[in-house]
């Protein structure tokens, strides 16, 4: 029992941070989502508009988290930041959030896209192959893959930091370099005459919609207030695409120099993911129509644009870089989840025993039912319509988040504070405006991806005081 680490070992350096950051938010987002966002906007102008928003947001929010992993340099990031700037309360919702559906869900999602994907290469690992029917449940080999993955991540990440660390920074290097690649080889394969008919649609907003003759093109009615609503709905999914960057914060006790190496992580992470998605979407605009974006196959637009570039090959190109990128972001998402759990437990606010390091100094009972969720939730096949449902709660929690570093430098001055956010109080106060009105927007024109996941995150406060408010 004397070897049993107390404590975590610092051994993520700023390459590595950055990594975690880069790699958490890569996924397969950026290849799918650019469809339903140009079919809501319906021009060039506003689908690269509406990533370079999306690119400013996250950036605004990550140079602000700078000011709060110098002030707590912990294990548990966001938790911390929202239980030391309000109470407890607030940090286990976004805790019971979190590991109920957010992370759980994510890993989930990217693990069964990683076997989709895989399924180019092998079609035995295909959703439609059905490997087990036992009445009330059928698996097919794509959730069987994915639970593999997450149990074969998971292992990994049980034996130290440092397998973690090699896989996360090497797939994240590999996928960067894949994508830059896809786009310089995109510029070349670009077409003036589909590039000039793109961009005549210029910054106008309209709906796409397409039956069996022809694509129609139709204006939003309302004017303000309809456009609005539009934007806050294709966001939805370009702000999935750039999630996960905070992942970072929850690793803070086993990075060198945190209250430096952090805010550098998270500034660089981001930088990097922005300017390459952006970078990925005018390749499409240069390779494919705007009416081939918007009703790609099942949205796959990186396949669309793969097969301009590359030709039929294009297709395992793009699947084998799936693969890769999958295989990476999941690995970031499953060892930094796993922090949260742990700082919970240590809290009182989760089990207790997940509050423990292995001989290895990581949370391995905290990995393992991380685990054993995001595998139910494989099955349940309803991963994806939960992570539907949580955008608004992630919305809401960064701001209150952000909203943290006011109510500190006014409860909390003595603090140390070896980086402060960058803009400060301008840039904060205009994520947190422009972040809310997204959120109004949202619940008025898209109730379906709000009310539920404002139910599950207050569904959480019985849980706390009925479970947990004793022990905390």
């Amino acid at each position: 029992m004397s070897d049993q680490p107390t404590s975590f070992r610092r051994s993520f350096g700023l390459l590595d941070a950055t990594m975690i950051v880069a790699g958490s938010m890569i996924g397969s987002g950026i290849f799918l989502v650019s469809a339903d966002i140009t079919r809501t906007v319906g021009s060039a102008g506003w689908l690269v508009l509406i990533w370079i928003i999306t690119g400013l947001l996250t950036l605004t929010a990550a140079l602000s988290y700078g000011e709060l992993s110098g002030m707590f340099p912990h294990a548990g990031g966001q938790y911390v930041y929202l239980k030391e700037a309000f109470n407890k309360l607030t940090g286990f919702l976004f805790g019971w959030s979190f590991f109920t559906v957010i992370q759980a869900g994510s890993i989930a999602a990217v693990g069964v896209a990683f076997a989709k994907f895989s399924a180019y290469m092998f079609p035995v690992l295909s959703e439609k192959h059905i490997v087990a029917d036992l009445g009330f449940i059928t698996i097919s080999a794509a959730q069987l893959t994915a639970i593999l993955l997450i149990v074969l991540l998971t292992f990994i990440n049980t034996l130290g930091v440092k397998e973690g660390k090699w896989i996360q920074t090497g797939f994240t290097l590999a996928k960067i370099a894949a994508l830059l690649a896809l786009v310089l080889f995109g510029c070349f394969a670009a077409r003036k005459h589909i590039w000039d008919a793109n961009w005549a649609t210029g910054f106008s907003m309209q709906r796409l919609t397409q039956d069996a003759s022809a694509v129609h093109l139709s204006s939003y009615a309302g004017a303000g207030f309809a456009v609005i609503g539009a934007i806050a709905g294709s966001m939805v999914g370009s702000l999935f695409s750039s999630d996960s960057w905070n992942n970072v914060t929850f690793i803070a006790g086993e990075i060198k120099k945190p209250e430096r190496n952090i805010s550098r992580s998270l500034f660089l992470g981001t930088l990097i993911v922005t300017v390459i998605y952006v970078a990925t979407n005018l390749v499409y605009l240069g390779v494919l129509s705007l009416r081939e974006i918007a009703f790609a196959e099942n949205d796959r637009v990186g396949v669309a644009a793969a097969v301009k570039i590359f030709g039929e090959k294009g297709t395992y190109i793009i699947a084998g870089l799936l693969m890769v990128s999958t295989f990476g972001c999941n690995n970031g998402l499953i060892l930094s989840g796993a922090r949260v759990c742990y700082t919970m437990a240590n809290d009182g606010v989760f089990f207790k025993q997940l509050g423990k390091l292995n001989r290895n100094a990581v949370p391995a009972r905290a990995l393992w039912i991380q685990c054993v969720w995001a595998s139910l939730l494989c099955l349940s096949g309803k991963y994806n319509q939960l992570l539907d449902y949580v955008i608004f709660a992630v919305l809401i929690f960064y701001i209150l988040t952000i909203a943290g570093i006011f109510r500190l430098r006014r409860t909390r001055p003595e603090l140390p504070r070896p980086y402060k956010a960058f803009g400060y109080p301008v840039l904060p106060l205009l994520y947190i405006v422009s972040a809310s009105v997204i959120c109004v927007a949202l619940l008025v024109y898209k109730p379906l991806y709000t009310w539920p996941g404002l139910c599950i995150v207050l569904l959480g406060i019985p849980v706390y005081y009925a479970v947990w408010s004793r022990k905390a």
